[in-house]
């Protein structure tokens, strides 16, 4: 076992209950939870676990490789951090501790728009290798002020975001109050005595903002301005004709990310775009849909000699990032499971997720007898 890996929580499933009990409530919630009845939150793991892996024990093996090679750069392993919204919210400075744990581990970090580390802080901790994902403005002018930024910046890989048109309906956050800073009601005020770790790294960090979108906000803005400046700023509905001028500004990888079926990912070939990410947000938008593995299969086998195609929403474990690869996936991301990892164990959790991540993936290598990332669909025996 990797000697960094803390053994009190040696499973994903581990640093979710440890980070249950350590952050309030409100903050738990809004990480764990999808929208309406958590449907599709369930289904995206549930799916993916369907899928069945072929062992080869007598065959020829020296060694297995997880080294994979993505836009001209070669990661140490197939998987990254997903963009995570609010994440200074779930546990202070949470976005510097995984951007600096990517960087060390030479696996790829997505910063979100929303998220509480500016553009420019990402790529200082990354040496510039962050990638950037954007919520689209309604204005041109601040979608050609952040991209700008993330160019500067030396984002080697731009994201942009197609599937939240709409915000989802989570009956959890509403119930909560959550907004950025969340409401402070009396019950939200008496979790936040009930976690007094938490409390305090936050007094010390301070209150958590939108650090990127902090430039264009004005300021004093109590709760109720801040929700009308975020809906009025942003329109999460993209089409081609809003991609092309960001295609065309973008000179380095762009990625569209939210795919959910094959005209999509059709549209994002023709319109020049380097790779897609197969993704419903962790079901967090539309809890009637697919779980990601499905559409992950078909668009794979009909797009993949095209396009990059990665996936993410689901993936909990070493295991689930070998049964994506084995479905046709490039690529995976994690955005809760790195999420619990910080909550659960603070400047070590990035660390901590990371290498777990790793030694699960490892060991289902050997198993199999993998000897490359590549080699992974040889071993399919049940796709979905």
């Amino acid at each position: 076992m990797d000697l960094s890996i803390n053994k009190k929580y040696p499973s994903v499933d581990d640093l979710r209950e440890r980070a249950r009990k350590k952050i309030p409530k409100f903050a738990f919630e809004y990480l764990d939870g999808g929208c309406n009845e958590d449907v599709n939150l369930h289904k995206n793991t549930s799916d993916i676990r369907d899928v069945e892996l072929l062992p080869y024990y007598l065959s020829k093996h020296t060694r297995s490789e997880m080294k994979t090679e993505l836009f001209g750069h070669t990661y140490d392993a197939p998987f990254g951090i997903a963009p995570v919204g609010l994440q200074g919210l779930m546990w202070p400075n949470s976005p510097e501790i995984l951007a600096k744990a990517a960087f060390e581990h030479n696996i790829p970090f997505i910063l979100s728009t929303v998220t509480t580390t500016s553009i420019e802080r990402a790529s200082e901790l990354t040496e510039g290798r962050a990638w950037f994902q954007l919520y689209h403005p309604t204005e041109d002018r601040l979608r050609d002020d952040i991209i700008q930024r993330a160019d500067a910046a030396g984002c080697p890989v731009l994201v942009i975001l197609c599937d939240v048109p709409t915000f989802g309906f989570r009956p959890r956050d509403i119930r909560n109050g959550l907004a950025m800073p969340p409401t402070m009601s009396v019950k939200n005020i008496l979790q936040i005595l009930g976690r007094p770790e938490w409390a305090l790294k936050t007094l010390v960090h301070g209150q958590p903002n939108f650090a990127t979108l902090k430039p264009y906000m004005p300021k004093g803005l109590d709760l109720k301005q801040l929700g009308k400046f975020m809906d009025q700023t942003f329109s999460g509905r993209l089409n081609e004709e809003k991609i092309k001028p960001i295609r065309d500004m973008w000179k380095g990888k762009l990625v569209l990310k939210g795919v959910a079926n094959e005209a999509d990912a059709e549209k994002a070939v023709r319109l020049g775009l380097d790779g897609i990410i197969v993704s419903n947000h962790g079901g967090r938008q539309l809890d009637a849909g697919e779980s990601t593995i499905r559409p992950l299969v078909r668009i794979a086998k009909e797009y993949g000699d095209q396009i990059k195609v990665m996936m993410d929403s689901g993936i909990r474990s070493g295991p689930d990032i070998a049964r994506t690869m084995a479905s046709g996936a490039e690529f995976a991301f994690l955005g809760r499971s790195f999420m619990y990892g910080v909550a659960a164990l603070g400047s070590q959790g990035g660390n901590h997720t990371i290498s777990l991540l790793k030694t699960e993936l490892q060991q289902v290598m050997e198993q199999i007898c993998c000897e490359n990332i590549k080699d992974f669909p040889d071993h399919l025996i049940k796709e979905i």
